[in-house]
């Protein structure tokens, strides 16, 4: 997790993420839209904030007792997300997945063990990080057809894209200034 004052962890925590409550529970019953009562049944699917959830999740009842909720995998990393990313992940736009992809996936593998997932997503970000590194140098590549890669490209390769454009420039500058002299 980042810093307390980092703006991305803390979207990263406000996306919502589906859990099903495991228990009855007085109080809650605000956070199911289709019910009307104050009490969030047993069996309940809901999409609360991660940061809730991850709360609920591990928060038990008394020592014996099972937790309140099950927190379960996100839409955004979902086997048929998995598996576009598997087949081409250049041609997956993860924005539309979630702003804050990589993180939130983090964020989720900190609570689960699923290495699939690690491997799939580490090789995605191997894939479209070259791609982004090509864009970045390659300065029409962003106006034509990478223009819709570029739109899909999630907060944490958005910062990639910008670091490796402005080294890009600052390089074009320094061998300006090294013809020059």
């Amino acid at each position: 997790m980042g810093s307390y004052y980092d703006i991305d962890a803390i979207l990263t925590d406000a996306q919502k993420v589906p859990c099903t409550f495991d228990l009855d529970v007085p109080g809650l019953g605000y956070l199911d839209e289709n019910t009307g009562g104050d009490v969030i049944m047993s069996g309940t699917r809901v999409s609360i904030p991660l940061w809730l959830s991850t709360l609920l999740a591990v928060q038990r009842l008394g020592p014996s007792s099972s937790p309140l909720c099950t927190l379960d995998l996100p839409p955004s990393i979902s086997p048929r997300v998995l598996n576009a990313l598997k087949a081409d992940a250049k041609t997956v736009d993860l924005r539309a997945q979630a702003a804050h992809f990589y993180e939130l996936a983090a964020r989720v593998l900190e609570l689960f063990e699923e290495e699939e997932i690690v491997d799939v997503l580490s090789e995605t970000f191997k894939k479209r990080a070259a791609e982004i590194a090509d864009h970045a140098h390659n300065p029409r590549g962003a106006l034509g057809e990478g223009a819709d890669f570029l739109k899909g490209l999630d907060e944490m390769e958005r910062q990639l894209f910008r670091a490796a454009h402005d080294s890009s420039k600052a390089i074009r500058i320094w061998m300006g200034e090294m013809k020059k002299s």
